[in-house]
């Protein structure tokens, strides 16, 4: 059944707001965007990505960026690490697959004088060290295959060795990447290339048959600040001098959320409307959805302290009460429902 005009029209232009920002400056391949294709195609992508997110509960892809060599000392000690001293096969940039130690000097040796030379020691990041992940049960060669796939893309221009680790709960792919392209221009990725990284390695799975979904943080109501890994590391060693912040603050992470959950009102509200039954349904689903994030849990606390100031001798509904989904949604009353 076709989508009606006002759904579509919003799964436009706040659809891809949620799933397609266009407020990311990247260098090389861009984003994945939707503008080359119909207005119906555009449509029809941003509910398929609804349904992932909203209705499957798809997994997120995770890729992370766990550090870099600075000169070929450690760039051949990542290198023994990932392959666990050449037990372990690797896979380079021309599809060639080997393992040894003597295999891994090779590598060493290539990638030392392959360009630029690379000296034992250097001031600045020689290589990027790149992981490529998706939770437990997904099968490790499909995790591969993708992976593959996702390096030819990303880091054309560049050389990368790959290993697959299935040892652990997580299958996932340790990618080192040179530094250096080909033609002399040097990696230097930013929380925007990340993104586009997430979306490239989710749609290469979803290629494979694997439900995988790239959504952004603020997308999914998130409000964590996950620490970088020298963080993680201090911590541990006892080097941590000042603790990291928990939650992100600042105009800016609460400005990215607030234009979300517009997003995601306006879609509820279009959906409402319609005159389909699963169209809807879908709307209420969102409701729930974003009642369940961490912004939407927030805004729930928040709200309810306020009414409690304002009216301090309301008893707080009960645990089951506020957990009853919303009744049919209205255009003037949807906000309080999420509250609600």
């Amino acid at each position: 059944m076709d989508m009606p005009l006002t759904v579509k029209t919003a799964f436009v232009e706040w659809g891809e707001r949620l799933f397609y920002p266009g407020n990311r400056i990247v260098r090389g391949n861009h984003t994945p965007r939707l503008t080359a294709l119909s207005f119906n195609q555009r449509a029809a992508a941003v509910r398929a990505r609804l349904e992932a997110t909203v209705l499957r509960r798809a997994p997120q892809v995770m890729v992370k960026v766990t550090g870099g060599g600075r000169g070929m000392g450690a760039i051949a000690a990542h290198f023994r690490y990932i392959a666990k001293a050449g037990r372990l096969p690797f896979e380079d940039d021309r599809g060639v697959v080997r393992e040894g130690k003597e295999a891994l000097r090779a590598l060493t040796e290539q990638w030392r004088y392959g360009g630029s030379e690379i000296g034992e020691t250097s001031t600045r990041r020689e290589a990027f060290n790149v992981i490529l992940s998706m939770p437990k049960g997904t099968d490790p060669l499909i995790v591969q295959r993708a992976a593959r796939e996702f390096a030819k893309k990303a880091f054309a221009e560049h050389r990368y060795v790959m290993v697959l680790h299935d040892h652990q709960a997580n299958p996932h792919v340790h990618l080192s990447v040179r530094a250096e392209s080909k033609h002399g221009k040097r990696l230097n990725p930013r929380k925007a290339d990340l993104q586009r990284w997430r979306e490239i390695y989710a749609e290469k799975l979803r290629d494979w048959g694997v439900d995988a979904e790239a959504t952004r943080q603020a997308t999914r109501g998130e409000i964590r600040n996950y620490e970088p890994l020298w963080r993680t590391r201090a911590r541990k060693e006892d080097r941590l001098i000042l603790p990291s912040r928990e939650i992100k603050l600042g105009a800016a992470a609460a400005k990215t959320r607030t234009n979300a959950l517009v997003a995601w009102i306006k879609i509820a509200q279009a959906l409402d409307a319609s005159n389909q039954s699963e169209d809807r349904q879908l709307a209420r689903e969102i409701v729930r959805y974003i009642r369940q994030t961490p912004v939407g849990v927030e805004r729930v606390k928040r709200v309810e302290k306020e009414r409690q100031r304002e009216l301090p001798g309301i008893a707080r509904p009960s645990p089951a009460a506020a957990a009853r989904p919303s009744p049919i949604l209205r255009k003037a009353h949807l906000e309080r429902d999420i509250e609600r």
